[in-house]
């Protein structure tokens, strides 16, 4: 419970931003999951859905809701497994 005025506006602050980092997570996990069952299925479109899973993620780091690393390294499985599918 806030106790002061300030504090009442940093917790209104802190659920729109809250809901505002779930959508963007949201968007990148689902063009993730998206372009992994492309991938999986050897979709003509994945390559589509593999750049613009990329693209999600690099937006969701841009706008802060993830670190540089975290986003790098989810890039770096995703292009291992589009490889490994096309080897395989």
């Amino acid at each position: 419970m806030a106790n002061s005025k300030q504090a009442e506006k940093r917790d209104r602050q802190r659920e729109s931003r809250r809901l505002r980092n779930r959508l963007t997570i949201g968007n990148m996990r689902t063009a993730l999951k998206r372009a992994r069952a492309a991938v999986d299925a050897k979709a003509p479109e994945a390559d589509k859905l593999v750049k613009s899973a990329v693209s999600a993620i690099d937006r969701a780091v841009g706008k802060g809701v993830l670190k540089r690393n975290t986003g790098s390294r989810y890039i770096s499985r995703l292009l291992k497994h589009v490889g490994g599918a096309k080897s395989a």
